[in-house]
């Protein structure tokens, strides 16, 4: 079969065409909160002419969304352009982890998918270190269970603040500067916002290692994955299409049907 893996995020919409587990291709736009369901199926469609793929050989779709206003645009597009209903992430989906929170349905569901790829593809206890919108730390254990984590603002909201909060510092590139002593406003901002960030993700991993023990994994995915990889020892991997991967094997776990005792939010099975 064929299947259309969505990740609705605050920043970019993700996408991947499955068949069976090997990922055939995938696609990453931007996220409009705008756009309607028409107009975003004639993008989607106009991605799958363009990588040679046949949109009518679509046989199965699942999404994960963290943007509400674009769950109901997404699915309308599924039944209009696809003929067929998304398995959308949420509650009464199976995914087979135990999600040990206090109130398990505060957590995102992009952040137990990645869990979920993490587990299956690296074990645990792992942590996976999500570069996006927000900069998010999701603690996986030993057994397989969501921990719980940490959420902090990512890079490009950082960098737009003090943008939009001063009155003469610029929007610049986020990109490697030449030093960590900038010698320019522009460089200064890219040494504070890189370097800085990349003490808080070595920060943050050594008060999780403390909890966890030293053979915690670290795996970092998010469209600026790479950029601080490139810049600490502490990830052991980049995986940009975790969550691709992920939705592809909750996909699979629900392919008899969802089962709500054992499904997200809660403590799942």
């Amino acid at each position: 079969m064929t299947l259309l893996c969505i990740d609705v995020g605050n920043t970019n919409v993700v996408m991947g065409l499955y068949a069976g587990p090997q990922q055939l291709t995938h696609w990453r736009v931007a996220t409009d909160h705008q756009k309607m369901a028409d107009e975003y199926a004639m993008l989607i469609l106009d991605l799958f002419d363009r990588s040679g793929q046949d949109a009518a050989a679509v046989d199965g779709i699942i999404m994960a969304s963290v943007v509400p206003p674009l769950t109901g645009v997404f699915e309308k597009l599924c039944l209009r352009y696809f003929r067929q209903p998304p398995l959308v992430v949420g509650p009464g989906v199976r995914t087979g982890v135990r999600i040990l929170l206090d109130n398990p349905s505060e957590v995102g569901a992009d952040r137990i998918v990645n869990a979920v790829a993490a587990y299956r593809r690296y074990g645990g206890p792992t942590c996976v270190v999500d570069l996006g919108t927000a900069t998010t730390f999701d603690l996986v254990s030993e057994e397989g269970d969501y921990l719980g984590g940490a959420i902090a603002p990512g890079i490009g909201i950082a960098a737009e603040a003090l943008f939009q909060r001063t009155a003469k510092l610029p929007r610049i590139e986020l990109v490697r500067p030449p030093s960590p002593i900038g010698k320019n406003t522009v460089q200064a901002m890219q040494s504070g916002l890189l370097f800085g960030y990349v003490g808080l993700v070595e920060g943050m991993v050594a008060r999780f290692r403390a909890e966890l023990g030293p053979a915690m994994k670290v795996v970092a995915t998010g469209g600026l994955a790479s950029l601080i990889a490139a810049e600490t020892e502490v990830i052991e991997a980049v995986d940009p299409w975790l969550t691709l991967e992920g939705l592809q094997q909750i996909w699979e776990m629900n392919r008899s049907g969802p089962i709500a005792e054992t499904s997200m939010p809660g403590r799942n099975g």
